[in-house]
């Protein structure tokens, strides 16, 4: 069971990770070890509510295929474990910020003190810039 949030939750066959050769520098170890991780997630087969599944494919990522289809990789690491879970909690923190719900701003106005305190402030500026003025003798 992997654990998104308090109320998300995905089951382990949901998501399909695999084992891959590492790109890029690191020598005969890139080239024999499988430490990168693939991991797959069909958005639209998985057990999210449907408003949840449409957020995450309206979301504007290349990651996600036309299929719905959500393709990660995770290569940071030199163990594949670290790289099981860094692909992990990347799949997490993407789903939590696809999923998250703004509330709405109630615009408020200053109140006629706050507005009165500031004229003030403006009113004793202008009379301090007006003192450093070119003084006559």
């Amino acid at each position: 069971m992997i654990f998104i949030s308090n109320t998300i939750s995905l089951n382990d066959h949901e998501v399909e990770i695999s084992a891959i050769r590492a790109q890029g520098a690191g020598g005969q170890n890139v080239n024999k070890v499988s430490s990168a991780i693939h991991l797959r997630f069909d958005i639209h087969a998985s057990s999210l509510s449907n408003s949840q599944k449409e957020r995450l494919l309206t979301n504007n990522d290349n990651r996600i295929s036309k299929e719905g289809v959500f393709v990660l990789k995770a290569q940071q690491f030199r163990t594949q474990e670290r790289n099981r879970a860094d692909a992990i909690e990347r799949l997490q923190q993407f789903i939590i910020q696809a999923t998250y719900i703004r509330k709405n701003r109630k615009p408020t106005k200053p109140s006629r003190n706050a507005k009165r305190k500031r004229m003030d402030k403006k009113t004793q500026r202008g009379k301090t810039k007006a003192l450093r003025g070119k003084v006559d003798f």
